[in-house]
């Protein structure tokens, strides 16, 4: 974080096919070494497996997951006369969004089926249920947060 100057908000152009900032900001992050157009076509296979599955629009599926992911308080350390507290912080929406998209990510990569759109396409699918890892990650940042309750007056 800059002490100057604020960080200007980066433009997030929408995706080609769904015209949409959230896939594309998706996109960005599944990217791996600036292939952005595997990172694509793995969203977009995903999105054809979720289709094929449910029989619904995977985009309200996609939406819906990110939704069931986002966190909406989180703990931060912070130092206070030698011991380290766990203060609960609300999030800025940014973030919120960053942290979902990250936590889908991540537990897709260490799903068990075979290949990533397959992966992506479960994860993606259980997170809009409501569970899957992704969602307990959530819940758990949640429950720690709820724990910490007691140094919310902390807070900076």
């Amino acid at each position: 974080m800059p002490r100057r100057r604020e960080v200007p908000e980066r433009l997030i152009i929408p995706d080609a096919q769904y015209n949409n900032k959230l896939v594309s900001k998706f996109i960005n992050c599944l990217m791996r070494d600036g292939k952005k157009s595997t990172a694509q076509s793995l969203l977009y296979d995903a999105f054809g497996i979720i289709e094929q599955k449910t029989r619904e629009d995977s985009l309200k599926v996609f939406e819906q997951a990110v939704d069931n992911v986002r966190p909406i308080i989180e703990v931060k350390s912070r130092r206070v006369g030698g011991s380290t507290y766990q203060v609960p912080t609300e999030i800025r929406p940014f973030r919120r969004t960053a942290l979902a998209i990250r936590w889908i990510i991540g537990y897709t990569r260490n799903r068990s089926e075979k290949g990533m759109a397959r992966k992506l396409a479960a994860e993606l699918l259980d997170a809009a249920g409501g569970r899957g890892a992704s969602v307990k990650k959530r819940e758990d940042t949640h429950k720690m947060a709820e724990a910490n309750k007691a140094f919310a007056h902390f807070r900076w």
